[in-house]
């Protein structure tokens, strides 16, 4: 899976966060046990699935062939995981005959026994004739967690809201598929699989391998039966349905579609078009071929897992679905793609054999983000990616979790910050430590020895070790089986008199461990630069650099790679002979952001306007966010600059905010470009251009934003049209945006896009639409998971008692509907 670190993609998938469970005591005896492996008795060979889901209920009616074989010891029995099923029949297949068998079960498993003592690797098959009640097992056992574990989900099944589709979809991690079909549901299991699937006729299906027969029936139904030949895990089985278009790609001869609803069948390639030139570059570094017979893509609605890389058919969450002018701004789905497709390596082609060694899985996925932007878009791009991933994970207070532990609470526990961001910039130093070649080789040695099963994170050291010959268990020790990061404090001594500079490095962290750091210090005159290896192996270590003429500039960490928290006692001239010669994204970004805070000073000023042309658009775009404009000789030194990049800038994210900054100055003469902006394709150029014209000519922007109110918008734009809408007050623009709102999904945007509604429902002086508009804020707060809603509640339960604050102040004696509202809102908005 993948997930989003910040405030408000708690909403997009939480598990970035500690679970919160509503104030009830906090259940601690998970630290006392240890999550071991699943135990294998009997091992899953082949699993046939011939399934008919029930909409009018939620059911699913299904038909279970399960052959497996004991694992090594003789056994007797069978124990599926099956959850809150009704079974109809369990026999023996035999001959082509039914042999009854006795069984007992409770609502999470079925006891069966067989009908004789099989031996190891001795096939029998089980025939289990059953109905899952997804919703029903819910309700009694889940009701409100963060994606359920019911397995099976159907969205708006009776089309009782006309707003969203009818789908089915499911999801299988952690532990789920058991909610849909009986299996062991372990990450040690792999099985083949054959589904057959029979659903109404409009909709198309995606399943797992190839789709290798469809059948039209009478009743208007059809059967689609799909059939995977090579192992994989029970939790990465899928079905989905829907009314989508199929857009249709391939790779080296190989089917690769991309499941949209059909107001984005033209945009579809512009969201997931990059996937074949992805597979192949993933081929390429890993050595190993895309394994599978196809590679399909579906969104969901109410997925709010992020995206899931179900063998061959991966699920996405619905806001990947970007309209042409969201696309416009930059495709945000597509390291989410990146992610889920390495999956198909690790995680799917080789598994990680227990929750425990998550790592196998999710650190890979997500270093895969870093992978593809390097190759993609420029060294620039890969080092931006690992360091906002970095910044994720320092910002997430997880320092005291073991990348690989065995004690945890629920499984759902180890997708956070640690196995995915913290992983991922581990594997990146052990990148830069062996070297590219060897650390692809290593990879390709790890998926090749472990390929159709599952592992633990030794395996993955042991291919490191055969390809580099060199011991590599402290390293592992160290990141995989340990705790936290180094703080590091960096001064220079230097005495001209010897020649001689100190640079001394001192690991501030809390307690006595001490991290072993292999690193490069570069020392710089000019533009020369001799580079330094060096090992950091105590609290404090100095490391001493003999010189004629005194460095420029002493860099350590040159490459930028080590995950660690810097304070790194650098003067504004070496910072400035960084920005110029040092070179790497994170060495300009430093720079950077140490000149913007002496914006006073004007050698640290010329860095800052360099910042706004650097070749890097995140870097401008960052450089523009750091102006102090409330300084004169800052604001008069960027002008120039800001209206260049307004005018030209080619990255609209870049362009849309310097209109922003722009717009402060209050000149007449820049309102052509503001003009031309609200017409620009980007919803970010749009909304800022909107708002720059509204602080030159407010009615002006006020009847444009009346007129952009009525037509489809997003993001930025539609911030915009409400704060401009409300400022003019807010009945006239409640409707659209009202409507705007109640239809986006649940997602960072719509978060973001709460507190201009909220502003708005302050101004609004029909109290009637005052309480629809609350509804759907309290709507949109009680449909973030329970579990979760720690983490949310306050910022939502502020904007509606703002909306109650501000009415209030608003108030007239004799409005009582008014006061009936405010009064309700209040309630509301405590939980």
């Amino acid at each position: 899976m993948n997930k989003i670190i910040s405030l408000a993609a708690i909403i997009a998938f939480p598990l970035f966060l500690t679970a919160q469970d509503g104030g009830k005591p906090q259940d601690t005896t998970w630290k006392t046990l240890y999550r071991e492996s699943g135990t294998r008795i009997n091992d899953l060979v082949h699993t046939k699935l011939d399934v008919k889901p029930d909409f009018s209920k939620s059911y699913l009616y299904g038909k279970a062939w399960i052959t497996l074989h004991p694992h090594f010891y003789p056994t007797d029995s069978l124990t599926l995981d099956a959850k809150y099923f009704v079974f109809n029949k369990v026999a023996l297949v035999k001959g082509g005959q039914m042999i009854p068998l006795k069984y007992e079960h409770d609502d999470f498993v079925i006891r069966i026994k067989l009908d004789r003592t099989y031996k190891a690797n001795e096939n029998y098959t089980v025939y289990i004739d059953y109905t899952a009640r997804p919703d029903e097992f819910e309700e009694k056992y889940d009701k409100g967690a963060a994606l359920g574990i019911k397995g099976l989900f159907f969205i708006n099944p009776k089309g009782e809201d006309p707003k969203k589709p009818t789908q089915l979809w499911t999801q299988g991690e952690s532990e789920s598929s058991s909610g849909w079909f009986p299996t062991i549901d372990k990450t040690n299991q792999k099985t083949t699989q054959e589904l057959t699937v029979t659903i109404t006729d409009k909709f198309v299906t995606l399943s797992n391998g190839k789709l290798m027969s469809q059948k039209k029936n009478a009743d208007g139904t059809r059967t689609d039966y799909w059939k995977m030949d090579l192992p994989h895990c029970p939790y990465l089985f899928f079905l989905g349905a829907g009314d989508y278009a199929v857009i249709k790609d391939s790779y080296k001869g190989k089917e690769v579609n991309y499941y949209v609803e059909k107001e984005y069948k033209d945009v579809a390639k512009q969201i997931f078009g990059g996937t074949p030139e992805m597979m192949g570059y993933f081929s390429k570094i890993t050595g190993v071929e895309y394994p599978w017979i196809k590679y399909s893509q579906i969104t969901g609605r109410d997925y709010v897992a992020g995206a899931m890389e179900n063998t061959t058919a991966t699920i996405h969450q619905e806001s990947a679905q970007q309209d042409a002018r969201e696309l416009a701004d930059g495709n945000q789905w597509e390291t989410t793609v990146a992610h889920e497709l390495f999956h198909q390596w690790f995680g799917d082609y080789v598994t990680a054999e227990s929750w425990s060694n998550l790592t196998l899985n999710e650190s890979f996925a997500n270093y895969s983000e870093t992978l593809w932007n390097e190759y993609k878009y420029g060294k620039d791009a890969g080092d931006a990616q690992n360091l906002s991933d970095m910044q994720g994970y320092l910002a997430s207070g997880s320092e005291k979790k073991d990348l690989v532990r065995f004690y945890y609470s629920n499984e759902i526990d180890m997708f956070d910050a640690v196995s995915y961001n913290k992983g991922g910039r581990i594997l990146h130093m052990l990148r830069n430590f062996v070297g590219d070649s060897a650390f692809f080789r290593s990879l390709n040695l790890y998926l090749t020895t472990n390929k159709f099963k599952s592992a633990e994170a030794h395996q993955l050291r042991l291919a490191f070790e055969e390809v580099t010959g060199r011991d590599l268990t402290w390293f592992f020790n160290q990141w995989y089986y340990g705790s936290g990061h180094p703080k590091l404090d960096i001064d220079y001594v230097y005495d001209d008199a010897a020649g001689l500079a100190k640079v001394i490095v001192k690991q501030t962290q809390r307690g006595d461990k001490v991290f072993k750091l292999p690193f490069a210090i570069d020392v710089y005159n000019g533009a020369a630069k001799k580079r330094y290896p060096v090992w950091m192996q105590h609290k404090a270590d100095t490391f001493y650099f003999s010189y004629q003429q005194r460095p420029d500039l002493i860099n350590v960490d040159a490459d930028k790679i080590l995950l660690a928290e810097k304070k790194d006692n650098k003067t504004l001239q070496n910072f400035i002979h960084q920005y110029k010669f040092a070179g790497t994204y994170v060495d300009r970004r430093e720079a950077i952001e140490f000149c913007a805070r002496k914006q006073d000073d004007a050698a640290a000023l010329e860095i800052v306007k360099a910042g706004l042309q650097d070749r890097f658009p995140r870097l401008r775009g960052l450089t523009i966010t750091k102006l102090d404009m409330k300084k004169d000789n800052v604001k008069n030194a960027v002008e120039p600059l800001l209206l260049s990049i307004a005018r030209n800038d080619k990255d609209a994210l870049v362009k849309g905010n310097a209109i922003k900054v722009l717009g402060d100055y209050l000149k007449a003469e820049y309102r052509p470009i503001y003009e031309k902006g609200i017409n620009e394709l980007s919803y970010t150029v749009a909304g800022y251009s909107l708002e720059a014209l509204s602080k030159l000519d407010a009615p002006a922007a006020v009847a444009i934003a009346a007129k952009l109110s009525k037509l489809p918008s997003k993001g930025i734009l539609t911030e915009k049209i409400a704060d401009i809408m409300t400022a003019s007050g807010g009945d006239e623009a409640y409707d659209d945006v009202a409507a705007k709102f109640e239809a986006m999904a649940m997602s960072q945007a719509k978060f973001q896009s709460a507190a201009s509604f909220a502003k708005l429902l302050g101004k609004v002086t029909d109290a009637a639409k005052v309480k629809k508009g609350a509804d759907l804020l309290l709507k949109f707060r009680d449909e973030i998971p329970e579990n979760f809603r720690s983490q949310t509640d306050g910022p939502l339960n502020g904007m509606l008692n703002g909306i109650a604050k501000a009415q209030e102040t608003a108030l007239k004696a004799d409005n009582t509907a008014m006061k009936e509202v405010i009064d309700y809102i209040r309630k509301k908005a405590v939980r």
